[in-house]
């Protein structure tokens, strides 16, 4: 049986952008204080983006007790080849929505190195991750031993996730967990973590907003699976939950031909 065929997958529909926010912030919080009680830890790899900004910005406001931060580890899902205070920068974007209203112990931040030279860049992103997430004394190519608690990923017009961008070469990796990459998009240079280690994720939450990425996002989910042109069809955490939260409008395409067989809530 295929991976994409393991992983389970989720999609929920909200109302609107502000309901979307709300429901991502209480499932983030929810899965962080599980993990928390179950091994004092709790793992999240965040996104670029502009939307996942209004999340960030509610789980700062969440009350002091609800997620113990003090036990959250904060990884990048993907990083523009920038200083971390250049705007672009998505360290930048997440420390001034999130890390800096919250107690999250700075050595607990492990951002990626934008500022470097891509290829070393990335290379010290996956042994650090490797430090982490490999199984003791597993060979390079072996699968992680262990996987994020959550990645928090987002969607683009034309499919794309992280900076795995369609027709790169990265969505094809099966054994590097970090690559540096050449983009289509503004700035060029990024580093992005690859379906290696994304697929081996306890959760993975796309958020998805707006009528512009409807077609795009009946593609991924009802069309022919095709990660080269679609990359986020090659997110199918092989021991996970894929859990796709959209607004109405974002929906919009799925309406069409009725609920999306074998998903739903949970």
């Amino acid at each position: 049986m295929s991976r994409a065929r393991r992983a389970r997958r989720l999609v929920e529909v909200l109302p609107d952008r502000h309901a979307l926010v709300r429901a991502a912030a209480a499932r983030v919080a929810a899965l962080a204080r599980r993990a928390i009680r179950a091994r004092g830890c709790f793992t999240i790899a965040l996104a670029g983006g502009a939307t996942p900004r209004p999340l960030y910005r509610r789980l700062a406001a969440v009350p002091p007790g609800v997620i113990d931060w003090r036990c959250v580890h904060v990884f990048w899902g993907d990083e523009r080849c920038v200083p971390p205070d250049d705007p672009r920068s998505n360290f930048r974007a997440a420390r001034e929505a999130l890390l800096d209203a919250v107690p999250v112990p700075p050595a607990q931040v492990h951002r990626m190195r934008g500022e470097a030279r891509p290829a070393r860049a990335a290379a010290a992103y996956e042994a650090l991750l490797r430090r982490r997430f490999a199984a003791p004394g597993a060979r390079r190519d072996a699968p992680p031993g262990a996987g994020f608690d959550l990645v928090l990923l987002g969607m683009g017009r034309d499919g794309h996730l992280a900076s795995l961008f369609p027709g790169g070469s990265a969505v094809r990796e099966r054994v590097r967990w970090v690559l540096p990459q050449r983009v289509p998009a503004e700035p060029p240079a990024r580093l992005t973590l690859t379906p290696v280690i994304l697929n081996a994720a306890s959760q993975v939450l796309f958020l998805v907003a707006g009528g512009a990425k409807a077609r795009r996002l009946r593609d991924v989910l009802r069309g022919p699976r095709q990660p080269e042109v679609l990359p986020a069809q090659a997110i199918a955490p092989a021991r996970g939950t894929v859990r796709w939260m959209v607004d109405a409008a974002a929906a919009a395409g799925l309406r069409s031909r009725g609920r999306a067989g074998g998903r739903g809530r949970r």
